[in-house]
């Protein structure tokens, strides 16, 4: 049974969100992410400039003169929140968890898909698939998938990316677009990225704190792996530990965006201490001058 503070937490979501949804994201939604294929309406007479290509034969055949096939925009899309719910994600410096942010983050992006009569999925995994929740319609549905990104409880504690792109390739039988949502504290995950981007429209949403950015000066720290146990005594009151330290991470970042560009898959860094509002709007706007473009 979920908590009664949950559920709070659930309705207050619901709530700002929505609002959000009317006010911030109405219309770039859905002019960023377009059908997904098309399909057939309706078989109609041969007119002159009509693609050769799109004659029916059979029909042709039966009626004595040339019949062409007309396919409208499947509007309808599916999206799917890969949303890691590992150990990493329950830490947070500032007002919110990593994993708070995760799912306000796809609270926002699922009730403007419904708005929008698109289907809405969820799978959550750590070193494991927790849970796979097929897309659907509705606000229950909706409800039900905002209430699992809030209140999980995992039995993995790591990370493992490509398996859980693995088994989202084997159980997607459509075309969808799938929001990755994680800190990406994990091994080398570009290749099962690429696949699965061919297969889908992939967006990567990199959850970030402000504290892993950088070390506090603040003498012997004791430091914890949340995923694996282990634990270290690094003295921060050194400054070459606190420049070693900002280069790893500089470098652990760096890598994480060239995974990305490589295999042409968009993200979007969302902060802890920020509103993912503006960076939301941000990844819009730059998918509205691509699609601008190309058209």
């Amino acid at each position: 049974m979920i908590p009664k503070e949950v559920i709070t937490k659930l309705r207050r979501i619901q709530i700002t969100t929505s609002r959000k949804v009317t006010d911030v994201f109405a219309g770039q939604y859905q002019s960023v992410f377009k059908g997904v294929g098309m399909e057939f309406s309706e078989v109609r007479e041969y007119n002159p400039g009509d693609e050769i290509r799109s004659i029916d034969w059979n029909v042709t055949a039966r009626m004595g003169h040339p019949f062409v096939k007309k396919f409208v925009e499947e509007r309808q899309l599916t999206i799917i929140f890969l949303l890691d719910v590992s150990m990493s994600e329950r830490f947070g410096t500032k007002d919110r968890l990593k994993s708070e942010v995760a799912a306000e983050l796809c609270s926002a992006l699922a009730f403007s898909a419904m708005k929008n009569n698109d289907k809405v999925g969820m799978m959550t995994f750590t070193d494991r698939v927790e849970k796979f929740i097929p897309p659907r319609k509705g606000v229950k549905h909706i409800m039900r998938v905002v209430s699992e990104a809030l209140y999980n409880k995992p039995k993995g504690k790591g990370t493992d990316i490509n398996m859980a792109l693995r088994y989202l390739n084997q159980v997607l039988k459509r075309r969808a677009i799938v929001f990755i949502v994680s800190d990406f504290m994990a091994p080398d995950y570009k290749d099962l990225l690429g696949i699965t981007n061919k297969k889908n429209d992939l967006i990567g949403a990199v959850i970030v704190d402000p504290a892993e950015a950088e070390l506090p000066k603040a003498g012997v720290v004791r430091m914890h792996d949340a995923e694996t146990g282990e634990i270290a005594l690094i003295d921060t009151s050194k400054k070459k530990v606190r420049e070693f330290y900002l280069k790893k991470v500089a470098a652990f970042s760096e890598e994480r965006t060239k995974r990305f560009q490589a295999v042409n898959v968009d993200s979007i860094e969302i902060r802890t201490d920020k509103s993912y509002v503006e960076p939301l709007i941000r990844f819009f706007k730059m998918r509205e001058r691509r699609l601008r473009r190309a058209g």
